[in-house]
């Protein structure tokens, strides 16, 4: 094959030419002939025994030309990238294809090249890294939450109270009337939780096991459209008090969660709280400096990463919850998991965004530095990778291919050059507060249970 010419126009597309000569095309003929052969009747032949040049003969030397040329295009493609050592992004198109008089055969292609990335200041970049201390009170809150997951529910045969778990039947009206999703039974609901409208909850405080009453509620205003700001009377029956009884925070227990003592046990958490914070602080510098040498740098970046990468972030969502991701059109997966126009533009967009700037900018940034290493270092990183992922390097290389794990190392090195020579802006440590708690998770959909607190749209990082 020929690579006969191949120019970019002013929209940075790449245009190029591949001629594969008549031998090469004549044997994709062949092919065809022989894929095709089974299927034509020719009189005086068996079905699929009579030769090419009597088939040629009867229907025209063009008969299997479509199927020869359809056979040889991705290899006059391929030939043609390599060649002209193209980095292409979206998918190529076909401009033109033709059979030449000298029976070798022309394509024409045409491709979206990869951006031209103009690096600005990428070293010595500056950002701060908050140093956190763990205070006692975040300590005991981790035992907290352990004791409670090893609380005991106890039922009790007195006044509900805030933080007591209760169970209850209840069924709202709307002038007399109920209304749709207002109704349940033995429903569990933790009394403070605020899962539940405000005075909601309030009012249940001091029912006892048995006790029936009606209490009034009016809907927020920004409640759901046919709820919302009106008067509604819930009837409610509670059916059980129960509460939790934690385990003393003694040596007892820190040896129920395999430790001699609670001291030593206080000691590891603080351990891993100290090692969390760190992680997170430093995941928040080198965030800040890829930001920075981003905004440094000048590109135009196509519309197809960013659909891309989207594509590719849902497809990973959805690989993540189990799914089969590959099986599916855009469309069928989409539709399975619920994603919208506007949730694709009011989110995953601009997290798109940002991750094809960063792989931009790493880009950028290995081919400035020249990265490169021996086959040595290669395949000790390949055995790191192996080690890491509890695996033989032979499958790491099967699974992955050399040249998708070498491109991840290049990227690795690139960033470290950033990081290595960023700098840390100095920054008073920080106490890390302790955990809020977080209100249980509600229903969006009013027909099931208008007396919850109306859902708020998720967030990207959600």
């Amino acid at each position: 094959m020929l690579l006969k010419k191949s120019e970019v126009n002013e929209e940075n597309y790449t245009v190029f030419e591949v001629e594969a000569d008549a031998a090469e095309f004549d044997a994709a003929i062949n092919k065809a002939y022989g894929k095709n052969k089974g299927q034509i009747n020719i009189p005086g032949f068996r079905k699929g025994k009579a030769p090419r040049r009597i088939i040629e003969g009867m229907y025209g030397q063009d008969v299997f030309y479509q199927d020869a040329l359809d056979e040889i295009a991705p290899q006059a493609f391929e030939f043609g990238v390599s060649e002209g050592k193209l980095k292409f992004i979206g998918r190529p198109s076909i401009e033109n294809v033709s059979v030449n008089e000298d029976k070798s055969a022309s394509f024409s292609f045409k491709v979206q090249n990869y951006p031209v990335v103009t690096l600005g200041e990428y070293k010595g970049l500056k950002a701060p890294k908050t140093a956190v201390e763990i205070s006692e009170e975040a300590v005991t809150e981790e035992v907290d939450k352990i004791r409670k997951r090893n609380a005991r529910k106890v039922d009790v045969d007195r006044e509900a109270q805030t933080g007591d778990t209760v169970n209850i039947d209840f069924e709202g009206t709307l002038d007399g009337v109920p209304f749709d999703g207002g109704k349940a039974e033995s429903y569990d609901l933790e009394l403070g939780s605020n899962s539940f409208v405000p005075g909601f909850e309030e009012q249940i405080v001091g029912m006892k096991p048995g006790e029936e009453k009606d209490i009034d509620i009016t809907f927020p205003e920004d409640y759901y459209e046919n709820l919302a700001g009106k008067a509604v009377v819930f009837h409610i029956k509670l059916n059980s008090v129960t509460y939790l009884e934690l385990p003393e925070a003694d040596d007892e227990f820190a040896k129920d969660v395999g430790f001699d003592t609670l001291e030593e046990y206080r000691k590891s958490l603080r351990d891993d709280l100290e090692k969390k914070a760190g992680d997170d602080a430093e995941q928040k510098f080198r965030g800040e400096i890829l930001r920075q040498a981003c905004e440094n740098m000048k590109v135009d970046i196509p519309d197809v990463m960013i659909e891309e990468q989207v594509e590719k972030m849902i497809r990973d969502y959805g690989a993540n919850m189990g799914l089969d991701v590959y099986s599916m059109n855009k469309e069928q997966l989409y539709s399975m998991l619920g994603i919208t126009d506007d949730i694709i533009e009011g989110s995953l967009k601009q997290g798109a965004e940002i991750q094809v700037k960063t792989d931009l900018l790493i880009d950028a940034v290995a081919k400035a530095e020249n990265i490169s290493f021996t086959e040595e270092e290669a395949e000790e990183y390949i055995k790191k990778v192996a080690e890491d992922s509890k695996a033989t390097v032979e499958d790491i290389k099967k699974y992955f291919g050399e040249e998708y794990i070498m491109e991840q190392h290049i990227k690795e090195a690139a960033t470290e050059i950033l990081m290595d020579s960023a700098v840390v802006d100095d920054a008073p440590a920080q106490e890390a507060p302790a955990e809020e708690k977080a209100p249980e998770a509600v229903e969006a959909a009013p027909k099931k249970k208008p007396g919850r607190k109306k859902k708020t749209e998720k967030t990207d990082g959600e």
